[in-house]
């Protein structure tokens, strides 16, 4: 099982119906809400790392959010530490597709 801690941003009037639409999503638990500043942290279970992708991709796609970021990741045993995404995702400015050519401050 693989967890992923993301930060939600929505307009504050929008943080209730987001977390009742959020609470509906399948491996989606919201843990805290600030409403003044229209944040959301939330934990997303994925079976494998891959899903937690797909998972996230679908968060950003829902009516009212305005950001949706990992912040926090955990594999779960025996888990690939990481997958190559496919060239379509490769981060246009970095042109970065693997954790092994990044270069990680303190490590």
């Amino acid at each position: 099982m693989n967890l992923s801690g993301i930060l939600v941003v929505t307009q504050p009037t929008n943080l209730d119906a987001l977390v009742a639409l959020l609470d509906q999503q399948p491996g989606i638990e919201v843990h805290h809400t600030d409403p003044s500043s229209g944040r959301i942290i939330l934990v997303q279970e994925a079976e494998s790392v891959d899903e937690e992708v797909a998972g996230l991709k679908r968060l950003k796609r829902l009516p009212g959010i305005v950001l949706a970021e990992l912040v926090y990741h955990y594999f779960g045993e025996g888990q690939p530490q990481h997958s190559d995404p496919d060239p379509g995702e490769l981060d246009p400015l970095t042109g970065l597709n693997s954790p092994e050519v990044v270069d990680y401050l303190n490590s």
